[in-house]
């Protein structure tokens, strides 16, 4: 049943996968794309580091995909998707085999798929989150590459094995230093807490290995956050939204973005299909058993550990407003922002999974029939995927329809452009709220600058004003 189960959230990644068809650029992608097309992926690289923000591997990934064009923001949510469940797969797996628990072979492949689909779909913008390249960079993946860091810590077994997890603990974090802020953030205070944790929760054997893992871990991050914050991009891009260091502690801008954390984490408490994590780490729990087939037995310090992933899920949140309120300000909690929620909801999902888990083995070991509760938790894997897949053929019709007019006003863009025109004449194809030239009533012309380098032009004017 378990693989039967995770079907549903499957299906919907791969609709969602197919429906990248349509995906055509839009907002910073627009400056993105003449960049490396006339430049390279270095040259972006350099445009990040010396104008832009700093994020030396964010434009390494950027270009990644800029490089194919259009057809690079079509592909991108499939192979996100993809690599997204393919991780979280790997680490399901390795984790109960690090914790010697064996469990029904769909198991795994149903929470890994439950997780994705909640923490791509369940989302009050599913398009910034999955769609957008440019913002799935820089919140929706930086997540999942850290959890990819996972993977050679839960495999080693040798003294090589140990050394190359610390080399790759080091590289993962200077790569999301130069990636995310938010994330980085997200993974120090996560580091920090198991280090704090170390001695009461981690066996003495492993003790000192799992120190100098999260050592490592934090100093890659320090170092990457060092190079991003003492770049001439970033501190330009500071200078340009007017957050500095003081701006960003100062008490007014703390307070506003308690307030911001505290509104975001009102929205993520009220959405049910969150349910679903839990559903799912329950069925885990109901279906786990010892290698010679006795019921695990709970974990030590459980209300230790579950105290510290809740505080430093929240504290990792609130830093995470913090460091985004000078930019965003009051529009940090808006459901249209919620791209900058997704540094910390892998987290929140993850902590779901493991509660559900729990419950689901402590109902084993204490109820006389489970029957019941497994047919509840399989219903509610399956009806949480319902309301992502409405609102995900809603939006592929909306995308759709956008990029037939975006197909046919660049027909038009390139022939006028091929007949030797140097001003043309720009329709706004506006979705999910995305950022187009002549937003604000016309007064904004941002990205309109770069379309026109785009099509090699001078200038885009607005198609609904008549000259």
């Amino acid at each position: 049943m378990p693989a039967v189960l995770a079907l549903p959230p499957l299906a919907l990644l791969a609709a969602a996968a197919w429906l990248g068809r349509w995906v055509r650029p839009g907002a910073d992608d627009w400056c993105f794309l003449p960049a490396v097309r006339d430049r390279g992926v270095t040259g972006l690289v350099g445009k990040f580091y010396l104008d832009d923000n700093g994020r030396v591997a964010n434009a390494v990934l950027v270009g990644a995909y800029a490089k194919f064009q259009v057809a690079g923001h079509q592909w991108f949510g499939a192979v996100s998707g993809a690599l997204t469940l393919a991780v979280l797969w790997a680490v399901t797996v390795l984790a109960l085999r690090r914790a010697r628990l064996v469990v029904p072979r769909g198991v795994p492949l149903l929470v890994a798929a439950m997780a994705t689909a909640l923490f791509l779909f369940v989302t009050p913008n599913t398009y910034k989150t999955f769609y957008w390249p440019a913002a799935s960079v820089s919140h929706t993946m930086p997540p999942v590459l850290a959890c990819a860091a996972l993977i050679p810590l839960l495999v080693a077994r040798t003294r090589r094995g140990r050394g190359a997890a610390v080399a790759v603990a080091l590289a993962a974090g200077l790569v999301l230093g130069t990636l995310s802020e938010e994330t980085a953030v997200v993974v120090v205070v996560l580091l920090a807490a198991v280090l704090l944790l170390c001695g009461r929760v981690v066996a003495r054997p492993s003790r000192a290995f799992v120190r100098l893992w999260c050592a490592a871990g934090i100093a890659g991050a320090g170092a990457g956050a060092l190079v991003l914050v003492t770049s001439p991009g970033s501190n330009s891009r500071r200078d340009r939204f007017g957050a500095g260091t003081a701006s960003m502690l100062a008490p007014e801008s703390l307070a506003a973005s308690l307030r911001g954390f505290a509104e975001i984490a009102a929205t993520v408490a009220t959405t049910w299909q969150y349910a679903g994590a839990l559903a799912a780490g329950v069925l885990l729990g109901l279906s786990a058993r010892r290698p010679d087939g006795g019921l695990p037995r709970p974990p030590a310090h459980r209300p230790l550990l579950a105290t510290a992933g809740v505080l430093s899920l929240l504290l990792a949140g609130y830093l995470c407003t913090v460091l985004t309120y000078p930019v965003f300000r009051d529009r940090v909690s808006d459901p249209g922002a919620n791209r900058l929620w997704n540094d910390y909801l892998l987290l929140l999902v993850a902590l779901l999974v493991w509660a559900g888990a729990l419950l689901g083995a402590a109902a084993r070991r204490h109820a006389r029939r489970t029957g019941a509760l497994t047919a509840a938790c399989a219903v509610l894997c399956v009806l949480v995927c319902a309301g992502p897949a409405v609102a995900l053929d809603g939006l592929g019709a909306t995308m759709r329809e956008r990029a037939e007019k975006w197909d046919a006003q660049d027909r038009r863009l390139r022939e006028g452009a091929a007949a030797g025109a140097r001003v043309l004449p720009y329709e706004r194809l506006v979705v999910s709220g995305m950022l187009e030239p002549f937003s604000q009533g016309g007064r904004a012309y941002w990205p309109g600058g770069c379309v026109a380098d785009y099509y090699r032009i001078d200038r885009v004017t607005d198609a609904t004003r008549t000259p």
